[in-house]
């Protein structure tokens, strides 16, 4: 089915709608070459979204939302969103994803945190060195720098 047909509210009104937006929404991406090269490819940046849309959404341990969260929650949830499943926890989330080096992170990639033990938290890279996260008990979603040299980056497959 035709996109302009399915949302033809959306068409009247803005004229055009961005992938990002049909995507979203829940409505088929079309752009020109494979439809499924062109799906895939918006599935990080609906994640960042979602999980942007959620700023302000209280921490609380175990919480996967809609309307609290903790780190790999909000992860869970975003990516859940947009088509994509994704272990419970950060580490389990950091074992399923495809190890990306700094200078190939792509918004919408997972930002890991490690210590010596291992992962201890997750976000979603935001780009210009900054994450969307759940940081911690008593904070909100929020965006914010990130404070470490000890993080590595995933690619959701």
């Amino acid at each position: 089915m035709d996109v302009r047909t399915r949302f033809p509210t959306l068409f009247l009104r803005a004229g055009a709608v961005t992938a990002l937006t049909l995507a979203a929404v829940g409505g088929p991406v079309v752009l020109p070459g494979s439809a499924d090269r062109a799906e895939a490819a918006t599935v990080p940046a609906v994640a960042l979204h979602v999980a942007a849309s959620k700023k302000g959404a209280p921490y609380q341990y175990g919480a996967t939302g809609p309307r609290r969260f903790d780190c790999s929650g909000l992860t869970l949830y975003s990516y859940r969103r947009a088509g994509k499943r994704l272990p419970r926890t950060a580490a389990a989330q950091y074992r399923h994803t495809r190890h990306v080096a700094p200078s190939s992170r792509h918004r919408g990639d997972l930002v890991f945190f490690h210590s010596r033990r291992g992962v201890y938290h997750v976000g979603l890279y935001a780009g210009r060195g900054r994450v969307w996260h759940a940081p911690k008990t008593g904070s909100v979603v929020r965006l914010e720098r990130i404070w470490t040299r000890s993080v590595s980056y995933g690619h959701v497959r």
